[in-house]
């Protein structure tokens, strides 16, 4: 089993309303059961740090709202999890094989 990490992207005028409603998300994550390594957090507006320093997010840019990881056999099984998450009405997930370091 390998772990895959599930980050939670929304145009930045979609944050507040992405973690507005957590029934849906909590349901979702309860029916992966198992699979559910770490159940993540929701993330506030972030800043960009950069060679030049540092910045907000200028609302021009989609942002990460949150993650979760989880386990599965591979990355056709993880997207498979992922194909019904209520996140998707407002924004996209992406999915990432964890490398151990």
């Amino acid at each position: 089993m390998t772990n895959y990490a599930l980050t939670y992207y929304a145009e930045p005028n979609l944050a507040t309303q992405a973690h507005g409603d957590q029934t849906k998300f909590r349901t979702w994550l309860g029916r992966l059961g198992d699979a559910v390594v770490n159940p993540g957090m929701p993330l506030g507006m972030p800043k960009i740090v950069s060679a030049d320093g540092v910045s907000d997010n200028d609302g021009s840019k989609r942002r990460s709202t949150g993650f979760s990881i989880v386990t599965a056999d591979n990355m056709d099984a993880a997207l498979e999890m992922v194909k019904d998450c209520p996140f998707l009405e407002m924004g996209t997930v992406e999915v990432a094989e964890v490398f151990e370091m």
